[in-house]
């Protein structure tokens, strides 16, 4: 008996406690209301301004690499130097047969100058006559075709020594010092001049996409004023890049052109923008997301995406209603945007949702709310 009165005692003193309790402090944050701009996240690769394949247009051995590789070059620069002899030596026998064609040219001259006289006081017949001038027109005609030839031969005299055609940056040689280049399957393309202070980026959308992007700018517009919109470059939707470690690039990008054709075989339509790259941080051949901002929601409800709690495809987030009292509500939600998402049901502005203590609560549940300290990471 003295056992069971003491338990009644303690039970009853713990129960008061527990009346006596205020109760616990739950971090909640207030649902907001604003016009949140819609992205799309888009895969997409990135070139150079100027991509410039350094080809050999001669074949022969290379005798010389004059730069640094992964280095600035500038236009007229010497590259590459292959070796010219053989080039050298056709010059010298374009020369000789060209000298061969002026000789010729002038024997033929000579005859014909005799020839005139000769026809006009009957001495000679007119088929001497015409067989003559016939011989000096196909010699001029020989001594122009010789000229030709050694012109050409210059041309590729000239080849031998490859210059930078651009201001740039220089890649990895893909031949070196002593190679046979310039034709296949050695080595034709040796190198690639890149100018990177500003770099294009290509992706590609969906027929939907486009469709809702054209609409969307076709709205209180005619079709001539678009189109004439397009050509003239005033399209400039707020472009983003978003790096392969999840940084957002600081420059935006600008729209240069949209194809003229859906890709049949994709049905999507390819986009080229530019970007500003004055830090020389993008390089081509890098994969990046392209954040497109194709329409803006707006009076749209936004809440932490920490906030949800899923159970088999459904949503749901904890409430805190007028009497402090927690309230488990259903909601629909939209996109997410970095680490918020949007609502589209279930939701009023101003509701207060816990955050970071799902738990430690449950419904009718009585609480007391504070604020949040979570601060979105996501630029809206």
């Amino acid at each position: 008996m003295i056992l069971l009165l003491v338990i009644l005692l303690t039970s009853c003193k713990d129960q008061e406690q527990a009346a006596q309790m205020p109760p616990p402090e739950i971090p909640v944050f207030e649902v907001r209301q604003q016009d949140v701009p819609i992205y799309n996240e888009l895969a997409g690769q990135i070139y150079g301004q100027k991509d410039i394949p350094i080809r050999a247009r001669v074949d022969g051995i290379l005798e010389r690499i004059a730069f640094e590789e992964g280095k600035r070059v500038k236009k007229g620069d010497l590259l590459y130097f292959i070796d010219p002899e053989p080039y050298q030596a056709e010059v010298a026998a374009q020369e000789s047969l060209l000298a061969e064609a002026r000789t010729m040219m002038v024997n033929a001259k000579n005859e014909l100058e005799r020839y005139i006289p000769l026809a006009e006081m009957k001495a000679v017949s007119q088929s001497d006559l015409d067989a003559a001038q016939a011989t000096y027109e196909a010699a001029t005609a020989n001594v122009e075709a010789a000229r030709a030839n050694l012109r050409q031969a210059r041309i590729r005299l000239g080849y031998c020594s490859i210059e930078a055609p651009i201001d740039g940056l220089i890649g990895a040689t893909q031949a070196r010092e002593g190679e046979y280049v310039g034709r296949n399957p050695n080595p034709v393309i040796l190198n690639t001049i890149s100018r990177i202070d500003t770099v294009r980026v290509q992706f590609s959308i969906s027929e939907r996409k486009y469709l809702e992007l054209a609409r969307a700018y076709r709205a209180d517009r005619s079709y001539e004023e678009v189109t004439r919109d397009i050509e003239e470059g005033r399209v400039k939707p707020n472009i983003q890049l978003i790096l392969a470690d999840g940084s957002l690039f600081e420059e935006k990008g600008m729209v240069d052109f949209v194809n003229s054709q859906i890709n049949a075989s994709t049905g999507s339509l390819l986009i080229q923008a530019s970007f500003p790259n004055p830090s020389r941080l993008l390089r081509p051949g890098l994969y990046a997301k392209v954040r497109l901002q194709l329409t803006v929601a707006e009076d749209a409800l936004l809440v932490p995406q920490r906030s949800l709690i899923e159970l088999q495809g459904q949503y749901s987030v904890m409430v805190v209603d007028d009497t402090n009292t927690i309230v488990s509500k259903s909601v629909e939600i939209g996109q997410r945007l970095g680490d918020m998402v949007l609502v589209e049901n279930g939701l009023a502005p101003g509701d207060k949702v816990v955050v970071d203590a799902l738990q430690k609560v449950r419904s009718d549940m009585k609480v007391q709310p504070v604020p949040s300290d979570f601060v979105s990471k996501t630029n809206l």
